[in-house]
């Protein structure tokens, strides 16, 4: 296929163009600090100490990588569902069918535990409610957010990812004010020699901070939602590369500047599962009222969540219904141009979590972080193999180049891959994590099995379609 051939004009997705580039902006920033950052360190420090801020500036680094992979995609042809669409076009029906419904799998898993949690921070403050109770309200109302318009899911998650921002934002600054100041309660022991003087920078030796990764790369879930956000950018060519080029200072000051502060302040031996390490350093500082704060902080990261699942499961399943690898009627769009029917699908899904809890051992809920790990690692890989092949594509003259090409060519896109395929063999080696990739290997078997039966009702779904490029700007 040549260039001449592909056609340039843009296809008539249906959705509203109605996010806008503060919105796009928050919501990149937003999909780069959750629950597992908020929570999730706490565990991760025990087990790695401050070596632990290496593991996220490394990982950081190879998400940068993901992104730019990502970004010259996007603007080589901005799409909704773009992950699914990239892995169809340039590996072939069965991988966009795969890989729509495996993200689609990540975010239906993140929005149970997600809606659980939520409901158990409101716990906190209002014990005598109902958990159940509160997780349905939640329920509702994010649900009927995504069905008004994209611009009400666009604000709401703005507000969201701003009160996230502050809380990093107020700690920094807070901790560097004790580091140079010597206020507080924690005055007298906040030093910087807190990095290194208690067993060294690495005090339970580098295997064991390198067996943190998988908890790390889980705390990175949903950076990639951006792409998803093409297809109803207000002007994708400006907004998107924007979005993903802020992404190295925002995991530095977010993730790495946050986490190096804290361990200053507090040293790593004080810190334990199951315990926010925000909270704890708010606590030694002396801060009134520094759990509830957290609290309210950790409540708007699980909303934050949840409301990006609904919002990226039906465009997702909108996109499996065009390419024929779902039922038709998730490719209608509602009067306010939303997938509604998909969205209310995926939701029930994410309820039927909610009961779940009830039935299930509290354990069978912590599997869900590593399946969804699991998926957003194949997700990844899935971008940056497609990215692989679409520079090939390039320097071959079949495809024209994208406006914002990833430095290195497809260089980078190779260590990212190697990385992510590292990264799958340490939750291979760990007994608790391993049990995801029995649970994707019965994902793949039920996939392998919709598709044989997708063949033989439409043989055409196996039949690779020429893409129709988008123009943008």
């Amino acid at each position: 296929m040549t260039s001449a051939q592909v056609s340039t004009e843009t296809p008539e997705e249906g959705y509203e163009r109605g996010l806008g580039s503060r919105q796009v902006q928050m919501i990149a920033i937003g999909g780069a600090i959750g629950v597992g950052l908020f929570l999730g360190a706490g565990a991760n420090i025990a087990k790695a100490g401050p070596s632990l801020i290496l593991m996220y500036a490394i990982a950081g680094v190879i998400i940068f990588f993901i992104m730019r992979a990502l970004g010259e995609l996007l603007l080589y042809r901005p799409v909704s569902g773009s992950f699914a669409e990239y892995s169809r076009e340039f590996l072939g029906p069965f991988f966009g069918y795969f890989t729509g419904w495996t993200y689609w799998l990540m975010w239906v898993v993140t929005g149970m535990a997600e809606l659980t949690a939520a409901a158990i921070y409101v716990n906190y403050w209002f014990p005598s409610i109902p958990q159940w109770v509160t997780a349905l309200v939640f329920l509702i109302v994010l649900f009927a957010a995504n069905l008004i318009s994209v611009k009400l899911f666009g604000e709401i998650e703005f507000w969201f990812s701003m009160v996230k921002v502050t809380a990093l934002i107020g700690m920094i600054v807070i901790g560097l004010g004790v580091l140079t100041f010597g206020f507080s309660a924690a005055g007298d022991t906040a030093a910087v020699s807190n990095l290194w003087a208690f067993d060294g920078f690495f005090p339970k030796g580098v295997g064991s901070s390198l067996m943190t990764l998988q908890g790390v790369m889980f705390a990175y879930l949903a950076v990639e939602l951006v792409g998803v956000t093409a297809g109803e950018s207000e002007n994708p060519e400006k907004t998107l590369p924007k979005a993903i080029n802020t992404l190295p200072w925002r995991i530095a000051l977010f993730y790495v500047g946050a986490l190096t502060v804290i361990l200053c302040v507090v040293k790593w031996t004080e810190f334990a599962e199951g315990v926010s390490p925000f909270v704890k350093a708010f606590a030694v500082i002396g801060i009134p009222a520094a759990a509830g704060i957290v609290n309210f902080v950790v409540l708007t990261a699980a909303l934050s969540s949840c409301n990006s699942g609904m919002y990226s499961t039906g465009r997702m399943l909108r996109n499996l219904a065009d390419s024929g690898e779902a039922p038709k009627v998730f490719s209608k769009l509602s009067s306010t141009k939303t997938p509604a029917f998909g969205i209310l699908i995926s939701v029930l899904f994410m309820g039927i979590g909610v009961i779940l809890n009830y039935v299930v051992p509290e354990k069978a809920f912590g599997y869900v972080t590593s399946v969804a790990t699991a998926a957003g690692i194949w997700t990844w890989l899935m971008i940056l193999i497609s990215h692989v092949l679409y520079r090939r594509a390039v320097v071959a003259g079949r495809l024209p180049s994208s406006s914002f090409p990833a430095p290195g060519g497809a260089v980078f896109s190779y260590v990212a891959i190697a990385f992510l395929l590292f990264v799958t063999g340490l939750i291979a080696y760990d007994a608790d994590s391993r049990v995801c990739l029995y649970v994707m290997a019965g994902w793949a078997a039920a996939l392998g099995v919709g598709w044989a039966v997708l063949k033989s009702r439409n043989p055409e779904v196996a039949q690779r379609r020429e893409p129709d490029l988008e123009k943008v700007g």
